[in-house]
């Protein structure tokens, strides 16, 4: 199962190319489609395939560095953009909007309290979290943070994530092909556990605050 998991990300990487591999990295950054695509694993094993000359002969395909690394960011930037814009346009529409399986209202909603607590940080923090990072620009557009000064948030957090991991995944190279499966698995759970603990205060929050209302007592009574 480990070699398949990670030979099938590499062959899926060889089959889509340059053009997938960007076109992935924007919709995932900005569509509401895009939450569910595989982000920081691709990234990764895309860097390690331009990284390794062995994996390149194996898979039949040619991977640069440098134009992977910049791709990405451009992608990545310009998918947060649309995002804003989406958000800026469409509005509050969006938490009246039913789910489906190309939306889920609960990152939405997510996304927006972490974007209330950490204000444009988020849009750089977010690039490191799946499904929130699809939905922060699009909050962030909602919220009117002014275009320029979300730009300079987008422009950080993309060259980060973006150039970031294939960075990482280039300068393993073959090192990191021979243990990618657990390394993939670590970046999953990574990304995963910030929102998953957020989400978790929230939820024990939650509990504490109803389990207050619960005994305390009636400020109309008296003490016996």
């Amino acid at each position: 199962m480990e070699n398949l998991v990670h030979l099938d990300l590499q062959q899926f990487i060889a089959t889509i190319g340059y053009i997938g591999i960007f076109g992935i990295v924007f919709a995932e950054s900005g569509l509401l489609v895009g939450f569910f695509l595989p982000g920081d694993s691709l990234l990764f094993t895309a860097g390690v395939i331009a990284g390794s000359q062995t994996l390149q002969d194996t898979l039949k395909i040619k991977l640069s560095y440098p134009v992977l690394a910049i791709g990405c960011f451009l992608a990545a930037a310009a998918g947060d953009s649309v995002g804003y814009w989406f958000g800026h346009r469409v509005g509050r529409k969006l938490f009246k909007r039913e789910d489906s399986m190309f939306f889920k209202k609960k990152y939405l909603i997510q996304a927006e309290t972490l974007y209330a607590k950490h204000g444009g940080k988020i849009i750089v923090i977010a690039r490191f979290m799946p499904f929130v990072r699809t939905f922060a620009p699009i909050v962030a557009g909602i919220g009117v943070m002014h275009y320029p000064r979300f730009l300079i948030y987008n422009v950080c957090g993309g060259f980060l994530w973006g150039v970031g991991w294939v960075t990482a995944g280039y300068f393993l190279g073959d090192a990191a092909n021979a243990y990618l499966f657990p390394i993939l698995v670590l970046i999953i759970v990574v990304s995963v556990l910030p929102p998953g603990i957020h989400v978790l205060r929230d939820y024990l929050s939650d509990r504490r605050a109803k389990r207050a209302g619960l005994t305390r007592p009636d400020p109309g009574t008296k003490p016996g």
